[in-house]
C-alpha cells in the first residue's frame, strides 16, 4: 500500500464551507490532469474512475479539445454573449443538429437554460407546467435531478432533500424499475393511481426519469420498462422528461442513454459532458410544439458560454461522426461487467451485486461503510472511485470513455484488491 503525501490544505479547511464533500474522501491538492490521470502537487498520479462525475467523458485536457479552446481564446473570440447570435453558437447548433439529432430522427428545439444540469431540469419542469397547465410532477425512487428547489423536489435522497429548508411540493415519487424486485408488474402502482378517481393523484404535467440512476446507485432501467413508461405517458397525456445529464454524451454507449429503448422523450436534459472539455454548458431539448416560451420568459446570465460551444462542437465532430466511440464504450463496459461478476463470484458470501450499463458501472456492497472503505483503500493505491446509492453502498465506476484498456484493467485490479481487503477487515470475505 502506497503512502499518500499530505500537502497544505489549511486554506480550504479554514475558509471553505463545510459543505464540500469530495475533498474529504480525497484529501490531496490536485494540480494537473491529463487523459485518465490526475496529478497532485507532488507529482503523484491518480487513475481517475470518477471523471468529474461524468463531466469528462473524453478525458482530462483532451488534446483535440484543448487545442480548440486555446485557439478560440487566443483569437479574441466572444466569450460571454447571453443569448446573442455568435459564430460559436451557430457552429455548435449545426454540428449538434447534423451529427446528433438528424441521424437519430430526433426533432428538438434547443434551450440554453444556464450553466449546469440543474438548470436544464428546472427549465424542463417549468415548461412542462406551462404547456399542460398542471402542477404535479412524477419522479422515481432513488432519483437525483439537481440541487435547486425544483430539481430537488423530484430527487429522492433524504440528505439532499433535507438541505432545502422548505417543503418540497408538487412531486409524487413512483417505484423505479425493479424497485419491488419483480414482485409486481411494471407500473402497477402508477397505473392504479391514475385510473382511480379517489387516489388523490392529480394528473401530472410530466414524468421525469433517468435511464440509469447514477447518484441513486447505478440502477439501470430495462429498455422494455422505458418503452412502457413512454407508452403510459402518451396514453395519459403526460409529458416525458428524460434526464440525461450524467448518462448522456455516450456514457452508456449511444449518445443518448435512451437510444437502446427506441423512445423519443418530449424533453431531454443534457449537461456535464456536452461541452466535452469540462466547461459549463447545459441544454434542454424540447419537441417543437412544446416550445411556447415568450421571449425572455426563461433566461440566465450564463446561458451561452461560447468557449463551451466551441469545445462541444469539436467533441461532436471528432467522436460522433461514426460508431467508433460507442462500440469502444460498450466493449469496455462489458470488460468491467465481466470483472465485477468475477469479483462477486469470488466473495459469494458477501452478496455483492454488479450493476449498470456501458461505462456507468457499480458494485453494490453489503453496506455503505464497506463501500466507503473500498473507496478509501482504492485512493490509498492512487485510484479515484466514488460511492453512490441511498446509503452510499455502491462502489461507482465511471472512467473517461477514452481510457486505454491497460489503464482500465489496472484500475479494476485496484478495485478487486480493495474489495478483498475491505471484506477481510470486516470478516465477510
Amino acid at each position: 500500500m502506497s503512502v499518500i503525501e499530505q500537502s497544505d490544505t489549511s486554506i480550504f479547511t479554514s475558509l471553505e464551507s463545510q459543505v464540500r464533500s469530495y475533498s474529504r474522501s480525497w484529501p490531496v491538492v490536485f494540480d494537473r490532469a491529463l487523459g485518465s490521470t490526475m496529478y497532485d502537487e507532488s507529482g503523484n498520479g491518480y487513475l481517475d474512475f470518477f471523471a468529474g462525475a461524468g463531466a469528462l467523458n473524453y478525458g482530462h485536457s483532451n488534446p483535440l479539445l484543448k487545442k480548440a479552446l486555446i485557439d478560440y481564446l487566443s483569437s479574441d473570440r466572444v466569450i460571454h454573449s447571453l443569448d446573442m447570435f455568435t459564430t460559436a453558437r451557430r457552429d455548435f447548433l449545426r454540428a449538434f443538429d447534423e451529427i446528433i439529432l438528424k441521424p437519430r430522427e430526433l426533432d428538438y428545439r434547443v434551450i440554453f437554460p444556464g450553466p449546469g444540469g440543474t438548470n436544464a431540469v428546472e427549465a424542463a419542469l417549468k415548461l412542462a407546467r406551462k404547456v399542460t397547465g398542471r402542477e404535479s410532477i412524477v419522479n422515481f425512487t432513488n432519483a437525483f435531478h439537481g440541487m435547486t428547489l425544483g430539481a430537488l423536489s423530484v430527487t429522492g435522497n433524504a440528505l439532499k432533500r433535507g438541505g432545502a429548508g422548505v417543503p418540497l411540493v408538487h412531486a409524487t415519487p413512483m417505484p423505479f424499475d425493479d424497485y419491488f424486485q419483480q414482485d409486481y408488474p411494471d407500473f402497477f402502482y402508477f397505473k392504479r393511481l391514475l385510473a382511480d378517481s379517489g387516489s388523490g393523484l392529480n394528473i401530472p404535467a410530466a414524468v421525469i426519469v433517468e435511464s440509469v440512476q447514477g447518484e441513486g446507485g447505478i440502477n439501470a432501467a430495462r429498455a422494455e420498462w422505458l418503452r412502457g413508461l413512454s407508452e403510459l405517458c402518451q396514453e395519459n397525456g403526460i409529458l416525458l422528461i428524460l434526464d440525461d445529464v450524467q448518462m448522456g454524451c455516450g456514457r452508456t454507449g449511444g449518445f443518448f442513454s435512451f437510444e437502446e429503448a427506441g423512445i423519443k422523450p418530449d424533453m431531454v436534459c443534457l449537461s456535464k459532458s456536452i461541452s466535452g472539455s469540462g466547461l459549463p454548458l447545459a441544454l434542454t431539448l424540447v419537441k417543437p410544439e412544446l416550445d411556447i416560451w415568450e421571449p425572455g420568459e426563461h433566461n440566465g446570465t450564463f446561458r451561452g458560454i461560447a468557449p463551451a460551444f466551441e469545445t462541444a462542437r469539436v467533441a461532436i465532430e471528432e467522436y460522433w461522426q461514426d460508431r467508433g466511440l460507442e462500440e469502444s464504450t460498450l466493449a469496455k463496459g462489458l470488460r468491467v461487467e465481466s470483472r465485477f461478476n468475477a469479483i462477486a463470484a469470488s466473495h459469494e458470501a458477501a452478496g455483492l451485486v454488479p450493476k449498470g450499463r456501458g461505462l456507468a458501472r457499480g458494485l453494490q456492497m453489503p453496506s455503505g461503510e464497506l463501500a466507503s472503505r473500498v473507496s478509501q483503500i482504492a485512493f490509498e493505491n492512487r485510484l479515484l472511485v466514488e460511492t453512490s446509492g441511498p446509503e452510499g453502498e455502491v462502489v461507482k465506476v465511471m472512467p473517461p470513455l477514452t481510457i486505454a484498456d491497460g489503464e482500465l484493467d489496472r484500475g479494476l485490479d485496484i478495485v478487486a484488491n480493495a474489495v478483498a481487503e475491505a471484506l477481510a477487515e470486516h470478516g465477510t470475505g
